[in-house]
């Protein structure tokens, strides 16, 4: 890591101020679950999407572009240019969704480049320092947690509708629709770069339209409109999933203008993409551009989604198509190039594209790229794979016991076998993914930790979201345990204590701005909790459940170091763990976005002067105040 923290220094006196100027703006829009087939511009047979549209036919468009079959994992290559099985980040939740901390990001290198950078939307790559977007490179952060809105670590009861963002770190109220949020975000960023000279990164990654399906009641009623027009039947969940997606399109447009009216859009680098395949299912989709499967599908389907990009004053303004297949991890080498910045002493699993945004029909290399659909805590070789060159997909499962070769020349929809008639490129393709497993494999028992007691975030919250080996991703999953997929409600924290000290931990059910009791069964299940264990460092301790108690505190000394935190809430018969544990480390600094009052993110125990902190500055509100009308 030294060798990195020492490029990030002499990036910073390399590219002055002045010359940073100069430099192009970049802006990548990427979208979440809406895939390949939904915009106009590949034929969807509803979806009117114009402003998408209008990049497509005035751009580079890159046709055979491939990402990770799942959200995290394809954030996590595009932003160091390095295969998730790589970079620690193979799954959503369970935490193997936190991108390691040795890891070098693309909003890194362009800061240190002089570039402001800003993220506004969905991160995925961590809510618990040193994972959060601001310990990664970004100077401006407008997040949601996790992977979408309502998620486990996102703000309790947040709809989509006039939510609760966090702000770099502290939690904000705003009003409208998440995906109008995040691109007027965005743009006030932009801005505020252009006045002060400064070029800037601003990825903008809104939720939508990843589930639940919610969008404004105008964007709605349009689809359903046009749906009757053209005698297309809608499910009400199809109408929402199509008007979530026509309102990205229409803040693309708002983009695109903003843009023109700040007289930069000749000199910034604008990408449209999406971070995976569409969801499969009827009740949602219409179309598929003849690909087979969708999210989490290693047929390309899964994988395969546009990647439209322009660049006026670079050449880059007219319609060409590059036909070579290209991935995410491509994308961070290319942009350096482009941007002229030097790359970090870093083995990067990608190629600059550069040669192929110049001409087309470049000379390039037939090579191998790879994707993996693992969705473990512990990765699996030959499991949900797919190694593609320009020709041709390997595509395996079972074990490795399950082959298949297509010929993508012609047959894009993926049905036609060839493993039996082409037995050496399905050789030559197995030999590359088993060169590649047994390089990237070396490394996948690290596990990244969530620091606690660190001056950057103290008290810090930890969700169930982020359990090693199971997980209870959606507030859903909290008021009904029943309803999670990823394993019964039982898991532990995998943590990095910060310094030697004592710590108060407070365990709960419900967040602290939800308010609840820990019996309190909400709409769900309620478990009457009479004694809850906690077990940290070879430490075990035990309380009761005082009658209506929303949280229970423990005082306990712990040492720097790795540790396992474990809890049990026991009852009736019954166990589960904590779902939530706010942790703080006493006499430490505590951590500014942390001084809130209760109900917005601080646990409900009280904090004696004598444990070092002052109870009046703990409750200081820094938290804007909601609508009249919100709970």
């Amino acid at each position: 890591m030294k060798s990195i923290a020492m490029w990030l220094t002499v990036g910073c006196l390399m590219q002055s101020f002045s010359g940073a100027a100069q430099s192009p703006n970049i802006i990548i829009v990427m979208t979440d679950d809406q895939g390949y087939p939904n915009l106009s511009c590949v034929g969807h047979p509803l979806l009117e999407t114009p402003s998408v549209d209008k990049l497509y036919d005035n751009g580079v468009r890159l046709t055979d572009f491939h990402v990770d079959p799942s959200c995290a994992p394809t954030r996590s290559a595009l932003m160091t240019g390095r295969y998730s099985g790589r970079n620690g980040v193979w799954h959503t939740v369970m935490g193997r969704n936190l991108l390691r901390q040795r890891e070098v990001t693309m909003a890194d290198m362009f800061a240190a480049s002089g570039y402001a950078t800003g993220l506004f939307g969905k991160w995925h790559l961590g809510d618990v320092y040193p994972y959060r977007p601001e310990d990664r490179g970004f100077q401006q952060t407008v997040v949601h947690g996790a992977g979408g809105v309502g998620q486990t670590p996102d703000y309790w009861g947040n709809d989509y509708f006039d939510d609760a963002y966090r702000v770099n770190g502290t939690m904000r109220s705003f009003e409208g629709f998440c995906t109008d949020v995040f691109f007027t975000e965005a743009m006030q960023f932009m801005e505020q770069s252009v006045r002060q000279q400064r070029p800037f990164f601003a990825f903008i990654t809104p939720n939508a339209p990843h589930w639940p399906y919610y969008a404004p009641e105008e964007s709605i009623a349009r689809v359903v409109k046009r749906a009757e027009e053209r005698g297309i039947v809608l499910t009400e969940e199809m109408a929402a999933y199509y008007g979530m997606i026509e309102n990205i399109d229409d803040n693309f447009g708002r983009l695109q203008a903003f843009l023109q009216r700040e007289g930069v859009e000749e000199n910034t680098i604008l990408v449209f993409c999406s971070d995976n395949g569409p969801v499969i299912r009827e009740s949602i989709q219409l179309f598929n551009a003849e690909l087979r499967g969708g999210k989490v599908s290693h047929y390309d389907g899964g994988h395969r989604v546009p990647w439209f990009m322009r660049w006026p004053a670079g050449g880059l303004d007219h319609a060409v198509d590059v036909d070579r297949v290209t991935a995410h991890v491509d994308i961070l080498p290319t942009l350096l190039e482009l941007c002229g910045l030097q790359a970090p002493p870093v083995e990067l699993d990608g190629m600059s594209l550069v040669p192929l945004l110049r001409d087309a029909h470049a000379l390039w290399p037939d090579r191998q790229l790879m994707v993996e659909n693992q969705r473990l805590v512990d990765p699996l070789k030959y499991r949900n794979f797919a190694v593609m060159s320009d020709c041709w997909r390997l595509v395996g499962t079972k074990g490795g016991t399950d082959l298949q070769l297509y010929d993508m020349r012609t047959d894009r929809s993926q049905r036609s076998d060839r493993a039996k008639t082409h037995p050496d490129v399905l050789a030559q393709l197995l030999s590359a993914y088993d060169a590649f497993w047994a390089d990237v494999s070396q490394e996948h028992g690290l596990i990244s930790r969530m620091k606690v007691g660190s001056v950057h975030q103290n008290p810090v919250c930890l969700t169930a979201h982020d359990w090693l080996g199971s997980s209870l991703w959606n507030q859903t999953h909290v008021a009904d345990p029943a309803t999670g997929r990823f394993g019964p409600p039982r898991g532990f924290w995998a943590v990095d204590v910060d310094a030697d000290g004592w710590y108060q931990i407070s365990l709960r059910r419900w967040p602290a701005e939800a308010d609840r009791a820990i019996n309190d069964p909400y709409v769900g299940v309620s478990y009457d909790v009479d004694t809850v264990t906690l077990t940290v460092q070879g430490q075990t301790l035990k309380q009761a459940v005082p009658v209506g108690a929303k949280e229970v505190t423990f005082r306990v000394k712990l040492k720097s170091g790795e540790a396992k935190l474990d809890t049990l809430f026991t009852g009736a018969g019954e166990s589960i763990s904590a779902f939530y544990a706010y942790i703080l480390r006493e006499n430490g600094t505590v951590s500014a976005a942390w001084k809130t009052r209760e109900g917005l993110g601080l646990p409900l125990a009280q904090w004696p002067e004598e444990h070092g902190v002052e109870p009046e500055k703990m409750y200081a509100s820094e938290v804007e105040p909601r609508g009249e009308n919100d709970e």
